[in-house]
C-alpha cells in the first residue's frame, strides 16, 4: 500500500440519518443507496451508527410485536461503533481501523463531518494482490425448511451475520441480517398484532432467502471477488472447490487479508 495515497483521495460522502427518523427510513436508506452501515446524527453531531443486523434483531424482538415498524426510531438501534480520522493521514492508517470497525468517520480540522470510509472504499483500491486463501472464513449452512424465528435465535447466540441454505445437500441460496430486516418488517406491517406470534412461526427460511447462490471457485483472485462484490453490492461470497461448499469470503475477511 503506497503512503503516497491519503484518506481523501479514496473516501466517499458521508451517508446520514437522524437518531430521530423512523427506523423504515433508515432501512429503506440503506437500501436504495446500498449502504450499510448509516452514520446516525443528532443535529449535526455523528452519535453512533445504525446497522442492518441492529435493525433486524429489533424487529425480531418479541417485546416490539405491537410496534409498526414505522413506529420505532433510530435511536433505539444506535450504536457507538466507529472511529475517526482525518483526510490528510496516509491511506495505511486505515487498514486496522477497518479490521475492528465497519465504518471509519472522517472529521476535517474544525470537526466538522466531510466524509466516510468503508472496507469497500479501502478494497476497490487496495485489492489482496493473491487468491481468496487468506480471506477464507467458516461458512454456515441452514437447511432452508428451518423456521425464521430459529434463524433469527442463531443470528442473535451465535452471532452469525449470514447462512447458505441448503436442501438434501444442494446449495439454494444464502440468508443475512439484510434479508432478515426486509422480511420482518414486511411481516410486522402485514399481519395483525394478535396473530404475529403465531404465525411468525410458520415463516421458514427459503421463504425469505435470497436465491439461487451466487458463489465462486475457490482459485479466484481476490481482485475478481472485489470486483463482483461491489457490482452486485453484496458483502460475502461463498467459495467452492468442485461445487462442495469450502468457505466464505467477505468484504470484512478481505480486509483481514491485507
Amino acid at each position: 500500500m503506497t503512503k503516497h495515497l491519503l484518506i481523501k483521495d479514496i473516501m466517499a460522502k458521508p451517508t446520514t440519518i437522524s437518531k430521530s427518523a423512523k427506523l423504515t427510513e433508515a432501512l429503506d436508506k440503506m437500501l436504495d443507496e446500498g449502504i450499510d452501515p448509516l452514520i446516525a446524527l443528532n443535529n449535526a453531531t455523528v452519535v453512533g451508527t445504525v446497522s442492518r443486523q441492529a435493525i433486524a434483531e429489533k424487529l425480531g424482538n418479541k417485546q416490539n410485536t405491537g410496534l409498526a415498524p414505522s413506529a420505532i426510531h433510530v435511536a433505539s438501534v444506535v450504536a457507538e461503533d466507529f472511529t475517526s480520522v482525518y483526510p490528510d493521514e496516509s491511506v495505511d492508517v486505515l487498514v486496522p481501523l477497518l479490521q475492528r470497525y465497519k465504518l471509519v468517520v472522517v472529521y476535517d480540522t474544525d470537526h466538522k463531518l466531510i466524509g466516510q470510509v468503508t472496507a469497500g472504499d479501502l478494497l476497490r483500491k487496495y485489492p489482496p494482490a493473491d487468491g481468496v486463501e487468506l480471506a477464507l472464513e467458516r461458512v454456515v449452512t441452514i437447511e432452508s425448511d428451518e423456521r425464521v424465528v430459529h434463524l433469527r435465535r442463531r443470528m442473535v447466540d451465535d452471532k452469525i451475520t449470514r447462512f447458505v441454505v441448503t436442501e438434501n445437500d444442494k446449495l439454494l441460496g444464502i440468508v443475512t441480517e439484510t434479508d432478515m430486516a426486509i422480511s420482518l418488517r414486511k411481516f410486522r406491517e402485514s399481519v395483525k398484532d394478535q396473530h404475529q406470534d403465531h404465525q411468525i412461526r410458520n415463516l421458514l427460511v427459503k421463504d425469505i432467502m435470497s436465491a439461487p447462490l451466487f458463489s465462486m471457485e475457490r482459485d479466484v483472485l481476490s481482485a475478481t471477488v472485489i470486483d463482483a462484490m461491489l457490482k452486485k453490492n453484496i458483502s460475502s461470497v461463498p467459495i467452492t472447490d468442485k461445487g462442495k461448499l469450502v468457505g466464505m469470503v467477505t468484504r470484512h475477511s478481505l480486509v483481514m487479508a491485507l
